[in-house]
C-alpha cells in the first residue's frame, strides 16, 4: 500500500532558527534526513510554494511574486496524487496562499478560511482543522499544512523576551509536534513526511529586516527534512532546492522518482529575487549555489563561501574561480523581459489590504527596464520607506503617502511605481495640477507605458475632462483586453455617454473575470433592463439579494408568472416602490386566474401612487 504523505511548510523560517526552541523539528530530523544546504526558489511565500508544488523555478511557472495566479497549464503535485488514489487536503494559514492564486487544484479540500477581518490564522487553529479532517480519512492521504506564525508582524510570546520572531518559531514547532504525532499514529510506520520552509527572514542582516528584496542566506537558506520509507537517516551537506519537494512527493507516492530528495543527486541550485525589479525597476537578481560557493548576480557578481562564511561578510568576487556549471546556470536562467499585467487587478480593495497587512504589496505597474538601474543591495536604505509608502497607498492614506513618495523619487528618480502612485495620490485628493505634473514625470520615465495611460485615464475619468479618458482607455483595452481597472473605467464612461449596450457588454466581461459584488450585480441588472435584455437582467438580479420587485417585473415580462408571484410576494410593505409591487402582483393574479384577483386589483388602486395610478387606469387586464 502506498504511504500516506504529510507536507508541512513553515513560513518565514530561517535555517538557523532551528535549534533549542524547535524540539519537534529536531526529533523528526533525528529519524529522517535533514538537508543543511537547502535553498528556497524565491524569498516570498507564493512563488516559493508554487515551486515546491510544481517542481519548477519561478522562471518556469511564471509566479515571481505574491498576488499573481499560477496558470492552469502547470500541473500540481496534488493533482498527480489525487489521480493516483490519494485523499487530498490542504490547510493554509495566510491569504497569500488563498485558492484564487492557483494552488488549490488537486485538493479535494482546500481550507483557506481565515478569521473575520484577518489575513492569517494561528498554527493552533490550522492544526485543529487539519486533525479533524485527518481523523475522518482512510489511507492513503496527502495532507499539506502551512504554518504562518513567524511572519511579520510578530506577536510577543512568553519564554523569548525581546525576541518575538524566535518565540513564534517555537510556538509553531509545538503545533508541528502535535501534527506529526497525530499523522504518524494515523498513517502508521510507513508515514512519509516532508517539512520545509518557504523562505527565511533577514532580521537586519545586509540591511534587510524582513524578506523579498535580497538573496542572502537569512532569507534563502531554509530548513528541510524528509522522513519515511526509503529515506536514509542522516544529514546531507549537498545543496538542494526546495522545488524538489514536488519530486519527492511523487516519489513517495510511487508515480515518479526523478529528482527526488530520497536520491543523492547533486545540482546547481538557483533562485531569484525579482521583486525589486518588478516593483521598482531595479536590477533583477539571480543566485546559484554549488558545493560551498554561492553567487548572487545582478549587474555585478557577489561570491561567498557559505560554509566558511555563513553570514556572507567576505565577497570573493575577483578572487574565486567559478565552476563552469555555475556560470552556465546564471547565464541561462531566464529573466522576465516583459511583465504581464498583474493579477492584482482582480483583487478587491479588502484583499489588497489583507496583502498589505502582511507586508506584501505586489507590483501594479510594469517596470521601466534600464541598464543603469540601481542594484537592490545598494538601495537598502529605502526599503522601510518603500514598504511604508506602499502600505499607506493601498490603505488609501494618500496624504500620508505623498511625502514618502516624494522622498523616494528624490533618491530613486526613475522609480515608475513611485511616480505613478504619487500621481494617483494627488488625483485622489483633488490636487489636479500636482497630479498632472506627476503623470508627466511618469511619462518621462516610461514614455510608452500602458500603466501611465491607465492611471492618467482614471484621473481624467473622474473629473470634468472625462471625455479625454475615453481614447486612452480604448487603447489600453485594445492592448490588454483582460486588465480590469481600464475595463471598469471604460464601462462607466460608456454608460455616462449613453451607450448602454456597450456598457452592459463590458460589465458582463468584467463579471466573467472576477466575482461581482451584489451592488455590481444589481447595476448590471439595471443596465440590462434599460436595454431590454430580460434574460441578462434576471440572471443578475437572481444573484443580488433584495431585488424581488425587479425580479417580479422581469419574470412577468418573460411570462414566468409563478416565479413572478413568488418574487413579488417577498417585496415588503416598507419598500419605497411597494405601490408598483402591488400593481404588478395584481397583473400576475389576473394572468394566473387567482380567485382573489379582484381584491388584489382593489388593493393596488387603494395604495396607488402617482406612477401606478395612471397605469392601473389604463390596464386592460383589470377591465376583464
Amino acid at each position: 500500500m502506498r504511504p500516506s504523505i504529510l507536507l508541512v511548510t513553515l513560513d518565514t523560517t530561517r535555517a538557523d532558527a532551528i535549534g533549542a526552541g524547535t524540539p519537534s523539528f529536531n526529533a523528526l530530523a533525528a529519524r529522517g534526513r535533514s538537508f543543511r544546504q537547502a535553498y528556497a526558489a524565491a524569498p516570498q511565500t507564493l512563488p516559493s510554494h508554487t515551486s515546491m508544488l510544481t517542481g519548477l523555478y519561478p522562471a518556469g511557472h511564471g509566479v515571481h511574486e505574491n498576488a499573481r495566479a499560477l496558470a492552469a497549464s502547470h500541473p500540481l503535485a496534488a493533482e498527480r496524487l489525487l489521480a493516483a488514489g490519494y485523499r487530498t487536503a490542504a490547510f493554509v494559514s495566510s491569504f497569500s496562499l488563498a485558492r484564487r492564486f492557483g494552488l488549490a487544484r488537486g485538493f479535494e479540500l482546500y481550507d483557506d478560511e481565515l478569521p473575520q477581518g484577518r489575513a492569517e490564522r494561528s498554527s493552533t487553529d490550522t492544526t485543529d482543522r487539519a486533525l479533524r479532517w485527518l481523523a475522518q480519512q482512510q489511507q492513503p492521504v496527502f495532507l499539506w499544512v502551512h504554518y504562518f506564525d513567524p511572519h511579520y508582524p510578530y506577536e510577543p510570546r512568553a519564554g523569548f523576551p525581546g525576541d518575538p520572531y524566535h518565540a513564534e518559531v517555537a510556538a509553531m514547532d509545538v503545533q508541528l509536534g502535535r501534527l506529526v504525532a497525530a499523522f504518524q499514529q494515523h498513517a502508521g510506520k510507513d508515514a512519509a513526511i516532508v517539512v520545509a520552509a518557504d523562505h527565511g527572514e533577514g532580521l537586519g542582516e545586509h540591511g534587510e529586516q524582513q524578506h523579498g528584496n535580497l538573496l542572502y542566506q537569512g532569507v534563502m537558506h531554509v530548513p528541510l527534512v524528509i522522513a519515511g520509507p526509503g529515506v536514509s537517516v542522516g544529514v546531507s551537506d549537498t545543496p538542494v532546492s526546495t522545488r524538489r519537494v514536488f519530486h519527492t512527493l511523487l516519489d513517495f507516492a510511487g508515480v515518479g522518482a526523478e529528482k527526488s530528495l530520497r536520491a543523492q543527486d547533486s545540482e546547481v541550485v538557483v533562485g531569484e529575487g525579482m521583486i525589486p525589479f518588478l516593483e521598482f525597476g531595479w536590477q533583477p537578481q539571480v543566485m546559484a549555489v554549488e558545493g560551498h560557493l554561492k553567487v548572487i548576480r545582478d549587474s555585478a557578481l557577489e561570491i561567498y563561501d557559505v560554509i566558511a562564511d555563513p553570514h556572507e561578510t567576505n565577497n570573493l568576487a575577483g578572487k574565486a574561480d567559478l565552476p563552469r556549471t555555475m556560470r552556465t546556470a546564471l547565464q541561462e536562467y531566464p529573466l522576465p523581459s516583459t511583465v504581464p499585467p498583474p493579477s492584482t487587478d482582480a483583487l478587491s480593495e479588502e484583499e489588497r489590504r489583507k496583502l498589505a497587512s502582511l507586508g506584501y504589496v505586489a507590483a501594479d505597474v510594469r517596470p521601466a527596464v534600464r541598464a543603469d538601474a540601481p542594484r537592490p543591495r545598494d538601495m537598502t536604505h529605502l526599503f522601510a520607506t518603500l514598504d511604508a509608502a506602499s502600505g499607506m497607498f493601498v490603505r488609501e492614506e494618500y496624504a500620508r503617502a505623498i511625502p514618502l513618495l516624494d522622498k523616494i523619487l528624490v533618491v530613486d528618480p526613475h522609480n515608475l511605481m513611485a511616480a505613478l502612485r504619487l500621481a494617483a495620490a494627488h488625483s485622489a485628493l483633488g490636487h489636479d495640477d500636482a497630479a498632472l505634473a506627476a503623470f508627466h514625470r511618469a511619462e518621462s520615465i516610461a514614455p510608452d507605458s500602458p500603466d501611465v495611460r491607465v492611471y492618467l485615464a482614471l484621473h481624467y475619468a473622474k473629473g470634468r475632462d472625462w471625455q479625454r479618458a475615453v481614447p486612452l482607455l480604448e487603447r489600453v483595452v485594445a492592448e490588454s483586453p483582460d486588465r480590469l481597472p481600464p475595463l471598469e473605467a471604460l464601462a462607466a464612461l460608456r454608460e455616462r455617454s449613453g451607450d448602454l449596450p456597450a456598457a452592459l457588454q463590458l460589465r458582463q466581461k468584467i463579471a466573467g473575470m472576477r466575482t461581482p459584488t451584489p451592488a455590481e450585480l444589481a447595476h448590471t441588472g439595471e443596465l440590462a433592463m434599460a436595454v431590454g435584455d430580460t434574460a441578462t437582467a434576471i440572471n443578475a438580479f437572481e444573484r443580488a439579494p433584495g431585488h424581488d420587485l425587479e425580479l417580479g417585473v422581469l419574470y412577468l415580462a418573460a411570462r414566468r408568472f409563478e416565479d413572478a408571484r413568488t418574487a413579488l410576494d417577498r417585496v415588503p410593505a416598507t419598500h419605497p416602490a411597494y405601490a408598483m409591487a402591488l400593481f404588478k402582483r395584481a397583473q400576475v393574479s389576473v394572468l394566473l386566474h387567482e380567485p382573489d384577483a379582484a381584491a388584489r386589483i382593489q388593493q393596488a388602486r387603494e395604495q396607488a401612487d402617482a406612477t401606478t395610478r395612471e397605469l392601473i387606469a389604463n390596464e386592460r387586464l383589470f377591465r376583464q
